[in-house]
């Protein structure tokens, strides 16, 4: 009886699947599609990104896929709201773009409330200046190097992507165009956050409440920091999410076009939160192809005109 149930809600999993990847749409339809290729890697466990000199060592995960030229890179941040959860979160993910010929370097950040914005924006500066140092022992190609968050993940890499093109002052000290993205991939993205108001995490975040620095609030946010330098953008996003409302994709998406940055929004119905982060398989798959079309992915992809 155990096995037939077990049997039974796999294949109601699976079947939920299926349906929940048909309830999807994605805008603008790629002009072509892209065929990546089939890889094996290595994964390099716990290697300490921070300086020794930093506050909190921290440390991530490097998958190299197997290949003979040097490989794209994709620096990747996980989600819980800038307060919990590991890079684990994002395993399945870093595998799914390794096996498709992308290294990965999965990072862990510090947490608010012990360390506040723009803390967490130096830990990810400092890890991409951890991949140019390291790109000739590892076989990493640092002219395509790319970010994927999810949530808060989102945040930090959407925040990595547009400051480096601008001349923030969160570039310093440890910003700058050696800091820059070449594209991104962002799921669930708190976009503009003065419109959550002063929720917890946004106050341990941010250390204050949006009424007494409502700068400081829109200075984290990285719609703010949209320009016309900023990377091509990929979003994904739950219609249905309540912790994160859609129209957060479409208030980026609309600061996007207004500077005529490109970008791609993959709509996921019917889910929420984190749902659209569960069944995000489709997505992924989807984000791995338009890396490679924006000329970030592995070189042995193939365009396939339609």
């Amino acid at each position: 009886m155990i096995v037939r149930n077990v049997r039974y809600i796999s294949a109601i999993m699976a079947m939920s699947a299926l349906f929940l990847t048909g309830c999807a749409s994605h805008q603008p339809t790629p002009s072509h599609s892209v065929t990546l290729p089939e890889t094996g890697f290595t994964v390099h466990s716990s290697l300490r990104y921070s300086p020794d000199t930093w506050p909190e060592p921290l440390y991530a995960d490097l998958y190299v896929p197997e290949r003979t030229d040097p490989a794209p890179v994709v620096l990747m941040v996980h989600g819980g709201g800038w307060e919990r959860r590991s890079r684990s979160d994002m395993t399945w993910v870093a595998e799914s773009l390794a096996s498709q010929g992308f290294a990965v370097l999965n990072v862990d950040y510090r947490f608010a409330p012990d360390f506040t914005f723009p803390a967490q924006l130096h830990d990810l500066q400092i890890a991409r200046h951890w991949l140019n140092r390291n790109a000739g022992r590892y076989g990493l190609d640092t002219s395509r190097v790319t970010g994927f968050g999810f949530s808060s993940g989102a945040h930090l890499v959407a925040l990595l992507a547009t400051v480096a093109s601008t001349d923030s002052d969160l570039n310093r000290p440890h910003g700058g165009p050696e800091t820059a993205l070449k594209a991104a991939v962002a799921g669930g993205l708190p976009a503009d956050l003065p419109a959550f108001g002063s929720g917890r995490l946004l106050r341990q975040l941010l250390g204050a409440e949006l009424e007494e620095q409502p700068d400081r609030y829109q200075r984290a946010s990285p719609v703010t920091h949209v320009s016309a330098a900023t990377p091509p953008f990929f979003l994904f996003h739950g219609t249905m999410d309540m912790l994160v409302p859609f129209s957060q994709a479409e208030r980026f998406a609309e600061a996007l076009d207004a500077q005529g940055v490109y970008h791609e929004i993959y709509r996921m119905r019917l889910r929420g939160h984190v749902t659209s982060f569960l069944t995000a398989g489709n997505a992924v798959d989807q984000a791995a192809r338009f890396l490679a079309r924006q000329g970030a992915g592995p070189q042995s992809a193939q365009a396939n005109e339609r």
